[in-house]
């Protein structure tokens, strides 16, 4: 299920996009299948194999428009292997709140991002992760976990005082907020409670059916305890 919404994000065919910290895939699969020249990074070897290995099943499927290229980078975000103001388009999303020098990885975005460039970066939102820091330690006291709880307004002056323009903000995955509430009441790392198990059933029946009714209630979900939000800003 993808969090960044694309007619806001901008994305064109032909244009480069960089999806920083891609992690299993779903922006850079999504940005290939509309035709960008996309580059996926990530620390993780795993991860980048598995989306290599996609990537070309995808354009052997015919999945993506002429103008479709894409490749995999192993690369940390505090140090990005390329050239200054090359990138049509950014993605980061949920990596920041991993990384504890936030504030130089969003200034190597920056560097990178040509001018009029759009990013779109994702963090979890304050309230619903301060209900799971709060739920349990184990949700974030891990390697590679959480380091920190964003307010939006914290996340705007970041982006700002990289130089980004903010230009504005949504919420997603208001479905997903209770799961993780009750995962973390529960034991993050339990397997056997049913109430868990269902309601990860009804996020997998939502997220592969889509079914026209739920869009109905994530416009009511979204905004009220949407566990993503999502920030938009421009290179000027």
């Amino acid at each position: 299920m993808l969090t960044v919404e694309y007619q806001k994000l901008g994305l064109k065919p032909g244009e480069l996009i960089l999806d920083m910290g891609c992690g299993a895939g779903r922006h850079a699969f999504e940005s290939f299948r509309r035709g960008g020249r996309v580059v996926a990074l990530d620390t993780s070897d795993t991860e980048l194999k598995n989306v290599a290995g996609l990537f070309v099943a995808m354009g052997q499927e015919g999945q993506t428009t002429k103008e479709g290229r894409a490749s995999v980078v192993q690369a940390s975000g505090l140090e990005l292997p390329f050239v200054d103001d090359c990138f049509d388009r950014i993605i980061a999303s949920e990596v920041l709140e991993h990384i504890p020098d936030d504030a130089a990885a969003v200034a190597e975005l920056y560097r990178v991002l040509r001018p009029r460039g759009r990013i779109a970066v994702t963090v979890p939102r304050f309230y619903p992760e301060l209900i799971n820091w709060a739920l349990s330690n184990q949700y974030h006291e891990v390697p590679g976990g959480h380091v920190r709880i964003y307010r939006k307004s914290e996340m705007i002056e970041r982006l700002r005082s990289a130089g980004l323009r903010y230009l504005g903000h949504h919420y997603a995955h208001g479905l997903h907020s209770p799961y993780w509430w009750l995962k973390c009441y529960v034991g993050v790392n339990r397997e056997d409670n049913k109430a868990v198990n269902s309601y990860k059933k009804f996020l997998e029946y939502e997220i592969i059916k889509n079914p026209n009714y739920l869009s109905y209630v994530r416009k009511i979900a979204d905004p009220l305890m949407g566990k993503s939000i999502i920030f938009y800003a421009e290179k000027v």
